[in-house]
C-alpha cells in the first residue's frame, strides 16, 4: 500500500523515546519507531528487467530524512552537524550516508558518534535515491529528485545516478565493473512502483553472492585447532530460524567473537528446503543494525 505524504510526515514527527547508550554512540533520547522505508529483495538471474532503473548499491548506513532530522533504519536519531543538513529540503528523503567504497567502518564510526566531528563528517556524503512523500511512481519521483539536487554549495548531498536497465548481460557487465572498482553491488528500482514501506520486488539488490543479516544468540566452543575459542556462532534470522555459523572467521575473531545480541552479515549459496542458508560464512559485524 503506498505511503501518503501526510502519513510519512506524521510518522517522522513522532515523539522520541529515551535510549540509554554509551558515550560514543547516538544521542540518548533519540529512538523512535523504525523509519517507514522501502526494503529490497534479492535479484535472481532470469528476472525481467523491464521498467527498472539501475544504480550502484552504496555500502553505508541507510538514512531517512523526515524534513527536519536524519534517522537510521532502526529509528535512531543521527547526530549530524547542522551545516551537513541545513540545506536539505523540508520533505522526506531516502538515502545512504556513505564515506566511499570500502569505507563502511569509517561511515559507522562517524555516524554513530554522539558528538559529531566536523572533520569526520566532511568525509560523508548523503546519497539520496528516493523522495518518499512525492506522489507518483519511481520515475516521477526520480524526476523530482533531480530537480532538488545537486545544490552546488553542498556537494555532500548527492542525487544517486540512475540509468535504465537493459539486458541481463549488460547488468552483469555493470556489476562486474562496479565490483572491480570496490563497490558492493547494484540496486534496481521499478519505474512504475509507488513508495511503500515494505519488502518487495519493486526494489532489488544485485550482488555477485547472496548475503543476509542475523543476530548472535549464542557462542559454541571450538574443537581441535579451535579448542578454547569460538567454534561457531548460533545466530537467529529475522524469521526466528536459527543455525550455526562456523566459517569465515579470522583467528582474531575466534579469540574475540561478536557479542551476543550483535547483528552479523553472512554470505551463502542459496537456501535449503528448510529455509536455512547453504554454506553460510561470516562476513562481518553489521554494526549499523544495532542503532
Amino acid at each position: 500500500m503506498p505511503v501518503s505524504r501526510r502519513s510519512l510526515l506524521i510518522a517522522a514527527a513522532g515523539a522520541a523515546v529515551g535510549l540509554a547508550c554509551a558515550p560514543n554512540v547516538l544521542a540518548q533520547s533519540a529512538a523512535k519507531a523504525p523509519a517507514p522505508l522501502m526494503l529490497a529483495e534479492a535479484y535472481r538471474h532470469g528476472m525481467s528487467l523491464d521498467d527498472y532503473w539501475v544504480s550502484e548499491k552504496y555500502d553505508g548506513i541507510r538514512a531517512y530524512w523526515d524534513g527536519t532530522q536524519l534517522w537510521t533504519r532502526s529509528g535512531q536519531r543521527i547526530a549530524a552537524p547542522h551545516w551537513f543538513i541545513e540545506a536539505l529540503p523540508p520533505e522526506p528523503l531516502d538515502g545512504e550516508l556513505w564515506a566511499g567504497r570500502g569505507r563502511f567502518a569509517t561511515t559507522v564510526s562517524t555516524v554513530r558518534t554522539q558528538t559529531p566531528s566536523d572533520n569526520d563528517w566532511r568525509e560523508i556524503r548523503y546519497m539520496v535515491f528516493d523522495t518518499p512523500a512525492e506522489p507518483g511512481d519511481f520515475t516521477r519521483r526520480l524526476a523530482h529528485l533531480r530537480k532538488l539536487f545537486p545544490i552546488t554549495s553542498v556537494p555532500w548531498i548527492v542525487a544517486v545516478p540512475q540509468q535504465r536497465a537493459t539486458t541481463a548481460e549488460e547488468l552483469d557487465a555493470l556489476l562486474d565493473k562496479t565490483m572491480k572498482m570496490g563497490g558492493e553491488g547494484l540496486m534496481l528500482h521499478r519505474g512504475s512502483s509507488l513508495y511503500h514501506a515494505e519488502r518487495s520486488n519493486d526494489l532489488l539488490k544485485v550482488k555477485s553472492y547472496d548475503d543476509a543479516e542475523a543476530r548472535v544468540v549464542g557462542h559454541i566452543g571450538g574443537r581441535g585447532k579451535h579448542g578454547g575459542r569460538l567454534g561457531a556462532l548460533l545466530v537467529e534470522m529475522p524469521d526466528g530460524k536459527r543455525f550455526k555459523l562456523g566459517g569465515g572467521f579470522t583467528d582474531a575473531e575466534r579469540e574475540n567473537p561478536p557479542a551476543i545480541g550483535t547483528w552479523v552479515t553472512y554470505r551463502y549459496n542459496g537456501l535449503n528446503p528448510s529455509g536455512l542458508p547453504r554454506f553460510a560464512r561470516f562476513l562481518r559485524i553489521r554494526e549499523d543494525m544495532d542503532f
